[in-house]
């Protein structure tokens, strides 16, 4: 095997395992340098160049200091998308795929407005890759996303010109939505839901690098943003229209309890595929008759 490849497994394993941090450095070299896995068992990789072995360097002093790969490569996979990460915005999680996947089927089995396409919402979007997604699965919808960053949406923007997703940006506090409300006939949100006092039990990767904002609550007051967020729905959901969130797995129940005692109905509590409480949905009452 290319005994720089095993150099650079062999920093990383003290911070990240043997496990994590081969697969750091085959990410590295296959989408950095282009190096395939084959070629790299097969001690085949080619002559790296003066300024490749330079980038390379950089590279693993950044991984080596805890930088999450995404950021140190500039990317990150979702939804079979590849989208630009930066420290602005949190690093796309393949659990928040499955709030999309949720999003798209509810979508395409809701009956289409007379006159209009559906109107969905992504409150908080960060990297875009929850707005982007839904409108690359569902073309005909007007997709329109909400971050505070101005330094997240421009990433989202570069996203969306990118991946050729046409979604409408604002900036706006998901604590404080505007009074004149469009109507939504689907708002989908993965708002910051870990508790301060979780910190502590967190990699130092993620809390010494990811953008706090969206991350964490007030140990006081962890359902903030959901509470914030029904209320929104209950203001700007069309009759029958969804409110799909993601969540933090211990507080499923009473996120559920939150969206009942605030007037959604058919309240949903999802799993994702471990087995953790993960995702909540409601929806606004239909009219009678």
């Amino acid at each position: 095997m290319d005994t720089q490849f095993t150099a650079l497994r062999q920093s990383l394993a003290p911070l990240y395992g043997e496990g994590e941090a081969r697969a750091i450095a085959f990410m590295l070299y296959e989408d950095a340098f282009g190096v395939s896995r084959t070629d790299i068992y097969a001690d085949k990789v080619r002559q790296f160049s003066e300024d490749e072995r330079a980038r390379l360097n950089n590279m693993c002093q950044l991984l080596t200091k805890g930088v999450p790969v995404q950021y140190v490569l500039g990317k990150a996979s979702f939804c079979g998308h590849t989208f630009a990460v930066s420290p602005a915005v949190l690093i796309p999680r393949p659990e928040t795929e499955e709030l999309v996947a949720w999003a798209t089927d509810v979508a395409r089995l809701m009956p289409r407005p007379e006159g209009r396409p559906l109107r969905l919402l992504d409150a908080g979007t960060g990297s875009g890759c929850i707005a982007v997604s839904l409108k690359l699965a569902l073309p005909d919808a007007d997709v329109t996303a909400w971050d505070i960053s101005p330094e997240a949406l421009n990433v989202a923007r570069d996203n969306t010109r990118t991946l050729g997703a046409d979604v409408h940006f604002e900036q706006r506090d998901i604590l404080a939505p505007p009074d004149a409300a469009t109507c939504y006939d689907i708002i989908v949100s993965n708002p910051p839901y870990i508790c301060e006092c979780e910190q502590s039990s967190m990699e130092a990767h993620v809390t010494q690098h990811e953008p706090h904002t969206a991350l964490f609550v007030p140990d006081a007051d962890p359902l903030r943003f959901y509470r914030a967020l029904c209320h929104h729905a209950k203001a700007s959901l069309s009759p029958g229209g969804h409110l799909l969130v993601e969540i933090n797995s211990a507080y499923g129940p009473g996120t559920a309890r939150l969206f009942t005692a605030l007037g959604l109905q058919h309240v949903q509590l999802r799993q994702d595929a471990f087995g953790l409480d993960r995702m909540v949905g409601g929806r606004t009452s239909m009219p009678m008759g």
